[in-house]
């Protein structure tokens, strides 16, 4: 009886404007507090307040479907529901080995009389750390297939916060981040689109999710959505001369936004409002607001540290080709070696004696198969066919030789763009895995996809990343994608689906203007606020000037910064990035990437900043030890790690991995230091960090 008096009230809906005593939800902290509102006209708003303060405004919720109809004004209220969950379930890898799950929901049914009835149902998810707001349609007979062209998603802020955002492209991720005013978004747009050679955004106004934001009062706000399926992906329009933000949703050639039928629902739209930036990097709402594994038995999932032949294509001193052309002036009937080749049997026999040694799982070997004289920018249905190797790749010794090292080979699958070609192949090319032993894939879409006018945030491609990932799972392959949409959690429902690039990695240093020193410290914030990245950290020759003397390009960070990276960006695929001949050079840094572990019992966010600093330390699963990891800007700063998460009933060890007194970013990168020290429970550890720096530290029980 009690919770039905407490449903009845906690919504209340005026007959004359909008509601004058409102009724609201509250966060079982006591902490946030929701309100939603109908008024005459029949439409529908929410506001959420942060301990009585605004947070979001009152802000409108809509969809607007085809020739005019839709869920937008001149609706009615049906039932409301109250309901509350509070469960702990286990992941199977992850930053935790424990996630709890409390949250307050309601239900709110909408009918739409100029829709002969047709029904829509809004549920709002409140959790200590935010909200989710998600749309539904039952089954119905009034509304079965239908088109959905617009959603009047809005996020009314409460001022003109601090932003960390990258521009609203339809077809990347790979931008730095610009650190403005959200009224000073369209600042100097235009040049950066042009680095990367891609489209003009749909707005200069619009940006990414997740986005970052920060309140003059020093409230933290995170947008972005999670359970992203059978739908486009969101992204925010700043609406001209307001603080509010719209959602705007990817669309198909023909302007069309999603087709749908019911039962269907939307992603969930997230909002993460904390009062500490290290809240933020805590919560698990996006994973909590996704459904649980489909995998039944996950065993054969395995977080995976690995090296391969690709960084030494960036440098330049191998390639991805066999001929060593890259105007498609080739026959394939008679290809000639251009003596660059990367993917080789001898070299490739190198990383694998190389991993075997140093204790690496995997191996990923790109430019393996035929295609790469002909891939890039050309549009073409169908360059590559996944099965066929280059001459001098013997895919049977390698497999051969891998299985008796005991290391695990990573396929390698590059689409070009030419996503309905890959479709045809998938399951030739992951039979073919599965026969000479290959447990994981990385796919690549570069380039411009083929359904022509399709783009890779669109539903079409929300779809096909999905069935990637369910249809690798069929096959216990895992996937690790790049070029894809921004991820939004999906790794709860599927764990295969173990890794995503979607951002600008660690590669841009090789042959571009590079990722600035605040990048790392910005991305924890943004992209991998969905889920986990495989940036390919571990560059140990910093400078580009080591392979070609005239080269200016460098990494812009020192080597314990690389090595703090392992720690900071989380993600249980990790690429120890460098070539093995670099690493032989600096053993003893290397111990780090080795001992690091890539699956956590725990994490704990001791101090961060967006844009300027981060320190987190983590504990390995099953294991009695912990690895901490600092970063920082262009901006030299000290790290301070409070060990009160220690055994008290134990002597502890911290090997730490830091900057040279004399390191800096840009002037001397590869300066560093290992010193062991013993502590216990409740020291207090501070470590300089040089411009651009880091620090990484093993703490290991004795």
């Amino acid at each position: 009886m009690m919770r039905y008096l407490f449903a009845m009230l906690a919504l209340s809906f005026s007959t004359t404007g909008f509601s004058q005593q409102e009724g609201e939800l509250v966060s079982f902290d006591l902490r946030l507090s929701l309100k939603v509102y109908m008024n005459t006209a029949g439409e529908i708003f929410y506001e959420l307040n942060n301990r009585e303060q605004p947070v979001i405004n009152r802000s409108r919720l809509g969809i607007k479907l085809q020739d005019g109809a839709g869920f937008v004004s001149g609706m009615k209220r049906g039932v409301v529901s109250i309901s509350e969950k509070d469960e702990t379930w286990q992941p199977v890898w992850g930053e935790e080995s424990s996630i709890r799950n409390r949250y307050k929901e309601m239900k709110v049914e909408l009918e739409q009389p100029a829709m002969r009835n047709a029904k829509m149902i809004i549920t709002f998810r409140l959790y200590n750390e935010g909200l989710g707001i998600r749309y539904e349609w039952p089954a119905q007979s009034t509304l079965n297939h239908f088109v959905v062209m617009d959603e009047l998603t809005e996020f009314a802020l409460t001022g003109d916060h601090t932003a960390w955002w990258i521009p609203g492209d339809y077809d990347t991720n790979e931008y730095t981040y610009t650190t403005s005013k959200l009224s000073e978004v369209n600042t100097g747009i235009t040049s950066r689109f042009n680095e990367i050679n891609t489209r003009v955004p749909w707005s200069e106004t619009g940006v990414q999710t997740p986005l970052m934001m920060k309140s003059d009062k020093g409230l933290y706000l995170n947008i972005h959505e999670a359970a992203l399926v059978n739908y486009p992906v969101m992204q925010l329009e700043i609406q001209k001369g307001t603080n509010t933000l719209r959602s705007h949703l990817v669309p198909n050639v023909y302007g069309d936004k999603a087709y749908l039928q019911t039962p269907a629902k939307t992603p969930w739209r997230v909002i993460n409002v904390a009062e500490k930036a290290t809240d933020i990097l805590a919560s698990r709402l996006i994973l909590n607001l996704n459904e649980p594994s489909k995998i039944k038995d996950p065993s054969w999932i395995k977080p995976t540290k690995y090296v391969g032949i690709w960084w030494e294509m960036h440098v330049g001193i191998s390639s991805w080709d066999y001929a060593g052309t890259q105007d498609g002036t080739y026959d394939r009937a008679d290809l000639k070696p251009s003596g660059k080749h990367g993917a080789t049997t001898s070299r490739t026999k190198q990383y694998i004696d190389f991993a075997a040694k140093h204790g690496f799982d995997g191996v990923l070997v790109e430019g393996w198969n035929e295609g790469w004289e002909d891939w890039f920018g050309k549009w073409k249905e169908d360059v590559f066919d996944f099965v066929t190797p280059y001459p001098d790749f013997d895919l049977k010794e390698v497999s051969r030789y891998a299985q008796s090292k005991g290391v695990k080979m990573i396929m390698h699958h590059e689409t070009s763009g030419s996503v309905t070609n890959y479709e045809r192949w998938m399951d030739t090319a992951y039979r073919l895995m599965k026969n000479y032993g290959y447990p994981a894939v990385k796919t690549g879409y570069v380039g411009k996809i083929i359904p022509r006018g399709e783009h890779h945030d669109g539903q079409w491609m929300t779809n096909h990343f999905n069935r990637a990932a369910q249809k690798t799972a069929d096959y216990r392959i895992m996937v690790n994608m790049h070029e894809s949409s921004r991820p939004t959690g999906m790794h709860r429902t599927y764990p295969n689906w173990i890794a995503c690039e979607a951002a600008r990695g660690n590669e841009f240093n090789a042959w571009s203007s590079g990722n600035p020193p605040e990048h790392e410290t910005i991305l924890p914030f943004t992209r991998l606020m969905g889920g986990p990245m495989d940036y390919t950290p571990g560059i140990f020759e910093i400078k580009m000037s080591h392979y070609k003397p005239d080269a200016k390009e460098q990494v812009h960070t020192t080597l314990a910064k690389q090595l703090a990276l392992y720690i900071t960006m989380y993600s249980p695929l990790q690429m120890a990035a460098d070539l093995p001949e670099n690493y032989e050079k600096r053993l003893d840094a290397l111990q780090f990437i080795k001992d690091v572990a890539v699956d956590w019992d725990e994490s704990k966010y001791l101090e961060a900043e967006p844009g300027d600093y981060l320190t987190i330390v983590r504990k390995s699963k099953g294991k009695n030890e912990w690895f901490g990891g600092a970063i920082t800007d262009e901006n030299a700063r000290t790290a301070t790690f409070t060990l009160d998460f220690l055994d008290k009933q134990r002597q502890w060890e911290a090997v730490v991995y830091k900057d040279g007194k004399d390191a800096h970013w840009e002037k001397n990168p590869m300066s560093y230091t290992i010193e062991r020290k013993k502590v216990k429970a409740g020291d207090l550890l501070q470590v300089p960090l040089a411009a651009g720096g880091g620090v990484a530290i093993h703490f290991r029980a004795l």
